[in-house]
């Protein structure tokens, strides 16, 4: 087997020695008991996850013939969201095809609809275990106790993605996608000629004031220390661009406004002094997360607990894809989540054309 960056990747030509190789007794007795009951159909692909990655993939899916389920994710802010981040943004602008933009709400129930048309099965439930170690795999949706599985797969599709980290401060989760912001990318021009801040003191917070200030009137940088994080080149740049400030050793500790952002009220870590910074708009830059604990021990991540796939969408499990922001941490945008959603699709096809061979 190829060796990819420190990991060992099952290429589709050992699938026949997967499928051949020999039993032992206990494999045996673990492959009896995790025979499915009559009535459980085991399923070709489930896909856990529902933003623009997996609902990609449950298009491509579902054209081949796959009829796949697809396990959404029950609404929350902190993880596998249905329908993804974008079910918390307002409009998007840079999703080609829609000229005068379009919400985000909108454009994942237009995902949403086009998968059902072609016949994925959507359930709105959230995944709370795996089982990856025999096949086929299991999926719960209840209580992780119960020895019996929720859905059998022969393949399934990771879409989790991942969240941005919040501040956890008054007015923030009341405020999103109405001046609060995590994606200067996607957010930045609605904020041409306003005053914002940017929380943060990382390569990422650099990146998206640089990056906001070609349409704020101003940028300044909220840092809870008086050094940078990011790297050297990237403070350069931030420091010598005329429409970036700084303000040192401080925190958020309210974001301000009603119905949106008027402002945010910080606090001096040292002296406790408190005083408001008029602003229309505050970007969180403090960092990502990807939603992939329920994959821990199981599927190879890399130290910041994003998933490890490569050559293309597969993982170090043969039968077992990811796709989107839950592998991706340097793009992160809908555009390429959408892309390697269709690469899942197509990777779990041939892999599943590969298994029927055999």
């Amino acid at each position: 087997m190829p060796e990819e960056q420190g990991r060992t990747i099952a290429p589709l030509d050992s699938l026949s020695e997967v499928l051949s190789a020999p039993l032992d007794a206990e494999q045996r007795t673990e492959a009896a008991e995790r025979r499915p009951p009559r009535d459980q159909a085991v399923r070709d692909v489930v896909i856990v996850g529902s933003g623009p990655a997996g609902l990609t993939a449950a298009i491509y899916t579902a054209r081949a013939d796959l009829q796949p389920l697809v396990i959404e994710g029950e609404p929350s802010s902190t993880s596998d969201q249905p329908g993804g981040q974008l079910m918390l943004t307002t409009e998007v602008e840079n999703f080609p095809g829609f000229v005068q933009g379009v919400m985000g709400p909108e454009l994942m129930g237009s995902f949403r609809a086009q998968a059902e048309r072609f016949g994925a099965q959507i359930i709105t439930e959230r995944a709370t275990r795996v089982d990856l170690s025999h096949r086929p795999f299991g999926i719960w949706t209840g209580p992780v106790e119960s020895d019996t599985p929720t859905y059998l797969a022969r393949s399934i599709i990771v879409a989790t993605g991942a969240r941005s980290l919040m501040l956890g401060v008054p007015g923030e989760d009341r405020l999103l996608g109405h001046g609060v912001s995590t994606c200067a990318t996607c957010d930045g021009f609605f904020f041409r000629g306003q005053p914002i801040v940017v929380v943060g003191g990382g390569d990422s917070a650099l990146e998206e004031a640089i990056f906001l200030s070609k349409f704020a009137s101003s940028v300044l940088i909220i840092h809870r220390r008086k050094e940078l994080r990011a790297s050297k080149i990237m403070q350069d740049r931030a420091l010598s661009n005329p429409k970036i400030a700084f303000r040192w050793d401080s925190v958020v500790t309210e974001v301000l406004g009603d119905p949106k952002v008027s402002g945010v009220r910080v606090q001096d870590v040292h002296t406790g002094e408190v005083d408001d910074i008029a602003v229309d708009g505050c970007f969180v830059a403090i960092g990502h997360a990807p939603n992939t604990t329920l994959f821990t021990g199981q599927l190879d991540m890399e130290e910041s607990g994003y998933l490890v796939t490569g050559p293309g969408t597969r993982t170090n499990v043969s039968g077992v894809f990811a796709c989107g922001d839950v592998q991706d941490h340097v793009y992160r945008q809908a555009i390429t989540a959408a892309g390697s959603g269709c690469m899942a699709a197509i990777d779990a096809e041939r892999y599943l054309e590969a298994l029927a061979e055999h």
